[in-house]
C-alpha cells in the first residue's frame, strides 16, 4: 500500500482524497518508479476542483509531472536506480500520475534526470518550466533574437511566465513581464523582467491591428490577450502560445498575420516528441538560474494539495507549487 491522491466520481459526483492504494491499481508500464517529487499545476489543479473535465478515466491519481528513482523496469533504457522526469503523455487525465508514492509508466514517457540538477529542482521546473523552454525555443527557430527586440510574457508571475521569464533574461532579452497583479512588480524584475506591464492593457477591445510594440512573446492566456498581443506583433514577430487561462477562444483577424507577417507558434508540451523533449531538458540543465528558480518555488505538503487546489485557479499562488512524496529520496 502507499499514499496517494485520489480522484474517484460516481453518478457524476466527484470527491478527491488522500488515501492509500494497493500496487494491484496502478496502470500498466514498463517502468515503476518511487516518486521522490512532484508538482501542482493548473491541470492538476483543474482536475482535483472538477473545475473542468480533465480527468477523462477514474479512479485517477492527479499529478501531471514527477520525479523519481526506478524500481523496477522492463525498458532497454533504464535500470533499477536511474533518476528520471516525467512530464505529460496524458499523465494524471488517463494514466495515473505523480501524486502517490508509487508510479508505473511507459518507459518511452520518461527523460532521464539531466546532470546538475537535483529531483527537487527538475519538479521547481517542472512542465511549467519545460513548457518555458520550448516556448524559448519556437521563439528562437522563429528567429526571435534579442536584438529583436522587447519581447512580452503572459501571465508572468504564473508557472511558465516565472520561468520563461528567468529563461529570456538569461539569454539577453528584454522582457516586459505582464501581470494583473502590481503587488509582484519586485518579483518580476528580481527574475529579469526589464519592464512591467497591467494585463488590463491586453484585455480590452480587440482591434485588427495595435501600434507594434513587440518583437515576440510567450502568451498562456488565449483568447482576447493572445488577441491584442498578435495585434501588437512588431513586423515579422512571433507569439508563442501555450495556455488558455484566459479563455479557448481566439478573437482575432488575419491582419496581423498578412500585414505584418507575424506567426503564431503553437506549443505542445503534453505530446512532444522524446527527441525534443531531452533538448529542451538538456538546455533548462545548462541555462536555468536555479538558485533563482528555487526562490520561486512554494513547498506544499501532500496533505496540503487539496485546499491549495482552489487557491492556484483564484490566482493566489505565485510561482511553482512543488510537492515532496518521498524527499529523503533526493
Amino acid at each position: 500500500m502507499f499514499d496517494a491522491i485520489l480522484i474517484e466520481k460516481t453518478d457524476e459526483t466527484q470527491s478527491v482524497k488522500l488515501t492509500q492504494v494497493g500496487e494491484d491499481m496502478l496502470p500498466e508500464g514498463d517502468v515503476r518508479i518511487d516518486v521522490a517529487w512532484s508538482t501542482l499545476n493548473y491541470k492538476d489543479a483543474l482536475a482535483i476542483t472538477g473545475t473542468a473535465p480533465v480527468v477523462r478515466k477514474f479512479p485517477m491519481v492527479p499529478g501531471i509531472d514527477f520525479a523519481g528513482v526506478v524500481t523496477q523496469s522492463a525498458h532497454p533504457d533504464y535500470a533499477v536506480g536511474d533518476h528520471v522526469v516525467l512530464n505529460g503523455w496524458g499523465v494524471g487525465e488517463v494514466h495515473w500520475g505523480g501524486l502517490a508514492k508509487t508510479a508505473r509508466v511507459k518507459g518511452d514517457w520518461l527523460v532521464p534526470l539531466p546532470e546538475g540538477i537535483s529531483m527537487r529542482q527538475a519538479m521547481e521546473i517542472g512542465t511549467a518550466g519545460y513548457t518555458a523552454m520550448l516556448c524559448v525555443m519556437a521563439l528562437e527557430a522563429h528567429g526571435v533574437v534579442p536584438a529583436s527586440g522587447e519581447v512580452a510574457v503572459t501571465g508572468a508571475a504564473g508557472g511558465v511566465g516565472s520561468v520563461a521569464t528567468l529563461l529570456l533574461a538569461g539569454r539577453g532579452f528584454d522582457v516586459a513581464a505582464v501581470t494583473g497583479r502590481a503587488s509582484e512588480a519586485d518579483y518580476l524584475t528580481g527574475l529579469g523582467a526589464t519592464s512591467i506591464v497591467d494585463r488590463a492593457e491586453l484585455s480590452g477591445k480587440v482591434r485588427p491591428l495595435n501600434k507594434e510594440r513587440w518583437a515576440g512573446a510567450v502568451d498562456v492566456a488565449g483568447s482576447t490577450v493572445l488577441a491584442n498581443l498578435l495585434s501588437m506583433m512588431r513586423y515579422g514577430g512571433t507569439v508563442a502560445a501555450c495556455g488558455l487561462a484566459a479563455g479557448m477562444d481566439l478573437p482575432t483577424s488575419v491582419v496581423p498575420f498578412i500585414l505584418r507577417g507575424v506567426t503564431l507558434a503553437g506549443v505542445d508540451s503534453v505530446m512532444c516528441p522524446s527527441e525534443k523533449r531531452r533538448e529542451a531538458w538538456r538546455l533548462l540543465a545548462a541555462e536555468l538560474d536555479l538558485e533563482k528558480l528555487g526562490g520561486a518555488s512554494v513547498e506544499v505538503p501532500m496533505d496540503k494539495v487539496i485546499e491549495t487546489a482552489p487557491k492556484f485557479l483564484d490566482g493566489q499562488v505565485r510561482g511553482r507549487i512543488v510537492v515532496p512524496v518521498a524527499p529523503e529520496l533526493g
